[in-house]
């Protein structure tokens, strides 16, 4: 489920999600009124292009035509398993939902999902309440952006500088200060390989 959609968007999504296969042809937007009991067409209509942001509804280029859902081969649900700090370390909290995520955005490894918290890397263009792409892994490269969880308990999203001896977490923010740590605290949980935003 994405968090950015509104309840009204989600209901839709899981109207069209549960009924995919009941209509003989994609529905439109007068069938999914009278199925969803709304009154407003353009209402509706709005709802639709929040889905179509979204990466979740194929673009409505024509009204007339049925409202069809990004076709499985465009796009997966990947887990989103919660919040990452671009800031202070927060808790690390699973959430075990998902969210679609076009193909273009993952890797062929194991993903998931993580909605960003904070301001800390702005200046690499993540910005608060940015869903992230990671790939699961517990290596990375130096100057890699990777989720780190520090003492086992607080997940934070930085650019890594391994150094022997020491982890040193940059932020992507001038205000801000680089967090140092001994290896033995820092534990790598991902590297960024992908991002989606929503503008509503």
């Amino acid at each position: 489920m994405n968090r950015s959609l509104t309840r009204r968007q989600h209901e839709i999504y899981d109207f069209l999600s549960r009924h995919n296969d009941d209509f003989e042809h994609p529905p439109t937007l007068d069938e999914l009124c009278s199925a969803l009991g709304l009154s407003s067409k353009g209402s509706l209509h709005k709802q639709i292009q929040a889905l179509v942001d979204a990466g979740l509804v194929e673009p409505m280029n024509n009204q007339r035509r049925g409202v069809r859902l990004v076709r499985d081969e465009e796009s997966s649900a990947l887990p989103l398993l919660g919040y990452i700090a671009a800031g202070q370390p927060i808790e690390a909290v699973e959430q075990r939902e998902t969210i679609r995520v076009p193909e273009l955005l993952r890797t062929d490894r194991p993903c998931y999902v993580l909605q960003v918290r904070g301001d800390s890397m702005i200046e690499d263009g993540i910005l608060d309440g940015d869903h992230i792409i990671v790939e699961q892994r517990d290596q990375a490269r130096n100057g890699d952006i990777v989720v780190a969880l520090i003492d086992g308990t607080e997940a934070t999203l930085k650019r890594i500088e391994q150094k022997p001896g020491e982890v040193v977490l940059h932020p992507a923010n001038s205000r801000m200060s680089p967090m140092h740590f001994s290896p033995d605290r820092v534990t790598v949980q991902g590297i960024l390989v992908g991002q989606m935003r929503s503008y509503h």
